[in-house]
């Protein structure tokens, strides 16, 4: 069996060493054209008040100071270019290990969180190799001028070098405290902007409650925090730029006044004094590296943050295909599925028939979803197999896996193509002819075609509604359709009427496709050949409705107990207009092809 995770490492892996390399080389260059400027023109101030031949050491100053000036250029392109770069691999990176992580794993992260991770933290992620670069640079430049100091004057240079270890500790200490601080308002900045997308979201609920001044208090409550963490972080920068500004200064004035000494004393020419007070500036550059070492410390905690994303757990996939013409057996054998600890599924035994339609009742938190999950395989069980003909559902290649099965949910994600390519996407985009008889079947075609530009309509341009949304969902699902189709909730905008209408143009449009279908109303349930109802996480009986409407506790799943009887009158669903003839227990006459498949069953 292949245990691969589904994640295309190889695409996308990230620019490599290449473009920091590149980064670094050409800021080595400019550095090293910087350290030899001032030595080149001390040389020629010499011979120009020796009235020696200058002319040479001028043409060489020139042609250093141009080609700095050149190198820095290319530098920052090649920094916007090495940014970019990375900045676009780390999303990728980071939305593809999202995309195919467990939906279990996911659930930690809200959708500010990841918002911020992918957008804010992925481009301070991205410049860190550049600034990496930078920093190197940014080190070798008053490495070398502290070297060249040494040529020219080995006491200048002691100097200098005394005076070192305090910019080095101002810089350690910055980058310590500096961490910390990043870390923290990088969390608080995604809680603010998970609370202000929940806000977006229940914006109708706000405005029909009047809890807008509520809601605002609510949103911006962390803004203190955040403002005292870049209080923080801006007195930390500022901290280490003003030690620095003194020190360098410092530093300057006293290889100055070595440097004079020396020059009184007759061991240093002018030229080299000239140098000497050059070179004392860029070997006290490395109080300068605060602002790039600051850039490093920020590209590398948001660098964990996105990596957090990249290493979510994957589901793994075998190397097996189911042979074509399979009826869709779908069977639960010993499955259980744990949450921190908890059960809260078990599911033994469970057989649905191919071609059959399951309704999975039970009340708010009896395990509907985990359910649906785990017979689709969007979660793996803690414990026991889910089969598909036979044939394990992670023994499957993830393609085999989903084209055999489908799923339709509540809340579909759609993109933002046109209504054909968001129904046609999939595995195996689907022909356009089959676009548009899956948009028939699920009721949606006469809204569709009343969309500007029909089926080309951009779904950006167009509002719709809940259940046209739902419906283009459904669509998706039944364009796809292999031998299990997952409705989980997938018509619960949809009213009664169209519901029954859809269900009735999905039976001969699937009629060979298992259905696995989530249910809220007694008239679903009534509508399919058996139910699973679930109790507490537990199977507590599988069989046909009408054979379970007659226990109370069955019907009050429903909250119809005290309202039906057995003479006949409607149940909280209602009657169902022409159909004329739905019970207390929302069957129809005929409407189940399979009497009695399952008894109880095993606990």
């Amino acid at each position: 069996m292949d245990t691969t995770p589904v994640r295309r490492r190889d695409e996308r892996a990230g620019p490599g060493r290449g473009p920091e390399l590149l980064v670094l080389v050409c800021s080595v260059a400019a550095a090293a054209a910087a350290v030899a400027q001032p030595l080149v023109l001390g040389r020629a101030l010499d011979l120009l008040l020796n009235d020696g031949e200058a002319g040479p050491w001028l043409a060489v100053s020139v042609v250093l100071l141009v080609g700095e000036v050149l190198l820095d250029g290319l530098t920052a392109w090649l920094t916007g270019r090495c940014t970019a770069g990375w900045t676009a691999s780390i999303r990728y990176r980071a939305l593809t290990g999202l995309l195919h992580a467990v939906p279990e794993a996911t659930r930690p992260y809200s959708a500010g969180d990841v918002g911020t991770r992918l957008t804010v933290n992925a481009s301070d992620a991205g410049g860190a190799p550049a600034a990496r670069a930078a920093l190197a640079a940014s080190l070798i430049t008053p490495a070398g001028a502290l070297v060249a100091l040494a040529f020219v004057d080995v006491w200048v240079a002691g100097c200098v070098l005394a005076g070192l270890p305090a910019l080095v500790l101002v810089l350690r200490v910055f980058a310590r405290d500096t961490g910390s601080s990043v870390r923290a308002y990088q969390r608080v900045q995604s809680d603010i902007a998970g609370r202000l997308l929940e806000a977006m979201e229940g914006a109708e609920t706000i405005a029909a409650a009047g809890t807008s001044d509520r809601e605002r208090e609510r949103v911006l409550r962390p803004l203190g925090e955040l403002g005292a963490l870049g209080e923080r972080m801006w007195v930390l920068h500022g901290r280490a730029l003003a030690t620095g500004g003194v020190l360098v200064p410092l530093l300057t004035v006293a290889a100055t006044a070595v440097g004079g000494l020396r020059l009184g004393a007759g061991a240093l020419s002018v030229g080299e004094l000239l140098a000497v007070c050059r070179y004392a500036q860029l070997a006290a550059g490395f109080g300068s590296a605060a602002t790039l070492l600051g850039a490093l410390v920020r590209g590398r905690t948001a660098r964990e943050r996105t990596a957090v994303l990249e290493r979510l757990p994957a589901l793994r996939h075998g190397g097996r295909t189911l042979p074509p013409g399979g009826p869709g057996v779908l069977e639960l054998r010993g499955v259980r599925v744990l949450r921190e600890g908890t059960e809260v599924l078990r599911a033994d035994g469970v057989v649905v028939p191919g071609g059959a339609t399951a309704a999975v009742v039970g009340r708010s938190g009896a395990g509907k979803s985990v359910l649906a999950a785990v017979a689709g395989r969007l979660i793996d069980p803690d414990e026991g197999v889910v089969l598909l003909d036979g044939a394990p559902l992670d023994s499957l290649t993830r393609a085999s896996l989903r084209t055999e099965v489908g799923f339709a949910f509540a809340r579909p994600v759609l993109g933002d193509g046109t209504v054909a390519e968001a129904v046609a996407a999939g595995v195996r985009p689907a022909a356009p002819h089959r676009v548009r008889e899956a948009v028939r079947v699920a009721g949606a075609d006469a809204f569709v075609r009343r969309l500007p530009r029909t089926y080309d309509t951009p779904l950006a341009d167009v509002p719709l509604s809940g259940g046209e949304y739902q419906r283009l969902g459904l669509a998706r699902a039944f364009a796809h359709a292999g031998r299990l189709l997952v409705m989980d909730d997938a018509t619960s905008s949809l009213d009664t009427a169209t519901e029954h209408a859809v269900d009735r143009a999905v039976r001969d449009a699937l009629a060979g496709t298992t259905r696995l279908v989530v249910a809220h109303r007694p008239s679903v349930a009534a509508r399919a050949d058996l139910v699973i109802w679930l109790e507490d996480g537990r199977v507590r009986a599988v069989a046909p409705h009408r054979r379970l409407w007659e226990r109370a506790a069955y019907r009050e799943v429903f909250a119809v107990g005290a309202r039906s009887g057995s003479d006949g009158s409607q149940g909280a669903e209602g009657t169902e207009g022409a159909e004329g003839t739905q019970g207390a227990d929302g069957t129809e006459a005929g409407s189940g092809r399979i009497a009695s498949l399952h008894g109880e069953a095993r606990p």
